[in-house]
């Protein structure tokens, strides 16, 4: 990690680059935290046994008992919305109110049949009057749940053969020049975060806009936003979550952190690190790479410093370019790793373990990775440093998984005490 070689950006800086609008009234989120109970001395089968000791109302004597156990903080994203993945309510909160300045009237993006990213666009456009179109990959399933339930509800959705789909910006590019129509215009959130970037530096926004008095029937303006939002935007929200977090009645500034988050793309790891870089935090990322090598993430984190010292940042803010090549995120393999995607028995009852126990639902696909480094890394930690999971949602692609992995699901009752 090279977080703290380099000089930290002052407040005043984060400051100007947060001063915008957000889709979110809040970057408050509830935070957890979790005890880990040694099962032998606690009487309990099974590797490991957890209690949620936030709240007071749980057995005092027992919490005394155990001070000396290690335990780690969930920071709760998956409670910011009710289908808005929380990493991707993260993502879109600095995107959305740049296309309401745009003026966009329509949003085209893709992702897989279950995709968390494609269900959130489609939530949060309709929720702000914006049409949204998601390209799916593959074959409509038999029965609709879970996310793609959700797309189809909220967007308009149009499934693409894996052939096509393989070329995403030529696809994206040609849905998109269908719906604005010979009238209409595409344009791509990259350019569009140009043009914010050089606005707002300026405190200015000069994105023309349609007179709904003149022009009640404006044309259609339509915006392409990449697979899973993972451009330098999406990184906004998430330095966002870093100050919130580094306040001194949460975790404060001096206090040094491992925060561990599941990766997909990988944007919200190198977010997490960005922030507490520019901020001049003691705190290291640790990210479980979830869909691809090692390479591919450090490739994108590369990428993404890149966009981001580009669109938000000038040579007189103090913030070392040498960072492009810097290793800002520590990527580990999950504990069993497998073909994204896939799930291996008796994950499921592991999920069922943690939501019994704690109260906190995971994911076997992302945040179950995540949990699992969290547990490891804080039995192992130095006092002095506190562990951190991001929790990012995922729990309503239970409901697709529960029709891949039906015997899976087929849970025993059994007591988890």
């Amino acid at each position: 990690m090279g977080v703290l070689k380099h000089n930290p950006v002052n407040d005043k800086l984060v400051l100007r680059l947060l001063d915008r609008r957000w889709a979110l009234n809040s970057p408050d989120a509830k935070i957890n935290q979790i005890m880990i109970l040694n099962p032998k001395e606690d009487g309990l089968n099974g590797d490991v046994t957890f209690r949620n000791i936030t709240q007071p109302c749980l057995d005092e004597g027992i919490m005394k008992k155990n001070q000396s156990f290690p335990s780690f903080y969930v920071v709760r994203d998956d409670l910011l919305h009710p289908l808005v993945n929380g990493n991707k309510a993260r993502k879109l909160d600095a995107l959305l109110p740049l296309l309401e300045d745009y003026d966009a009237t329509d949003v085209v993006t893709c992702g897989g049949c279950q995709s968390a990213h494609t269900a959130a666009v489609a939530v949060s456009c309709a929720e702000r009057g914006l049409r949204p179109h998601l390209l799916l990959r593959g074959e409509a399933p038999e029965t609709l749940t879970g996310y793609n339930l959700v797309s189809t509800l909220y967007g308009n959705v149009v499934y693409v053969p894996r052939s096509l789909y393989a070329k995403r910006k030529e696809m994206l590019t040609r849905h998109a020049e269908s719906v604005a129509g010979r009238d209409g215009s595409v344009i791509w959130l990259d350019d569009i975060l140009g043009a914010s970037s050089r606005n707002h530096s300026s405190g200015k926004q000069n994105f023309s806009k349609a007179d709904p008095v003149k022009c009640p029937e404006k044309s259609r303006k339509v915006v392409v936003i990449n697979e899973g939002a993972g451009d330098s935007v999406a990184l906004l929200g998430v330095v966002r979550l870093i100050q919130y977090l580094s306040q001194n009645h949460l975790f404060g500034k001096d206090q040094a952190l491992n925060i561990v988050v599941d990766a997909g793309t990988g944007t919200t790891a190198v977010g997490l690190a960005l922030g507490a870089l520019c901020l001049g935090l003691p705190w290291e990322v640790t990210a479980v790479m979830l869909a691809d090598k090692i390479n591919a993430y450090k490739e994108k984190e590369q990428n993404l410093i890149s966009e981001y010292l580009r669109s938000f940042m000038s040579s007189a803010d103090g913030l070392d370019p040498s960072i492009v090549n810097a290793e800002i995120v520590q990527w580990v393999e999950r504990s069993l790793p497998r073909k994204f995607g896939n799930i291996l028995k008796g994950e499921v009852q592991e999920c069922q373990k943690i939501a019994r126990q704690t109260g906190i639902l995971v994911d076997p696909i992302y945040t179950l990775a995540a949990w699992d480094i969290a547990t490891k890394l804080s039995q192992n930690m130095l006092e002095d440093r506190k562990v951190v999971m991001l929790h990012t949602g995922g729990t309503l692609g239970m409901f697709g998984l529960a029709q891949r992995y039906r015997s899976y699901f087929k849970i025993p009752d059994e007591d988890f005490r």
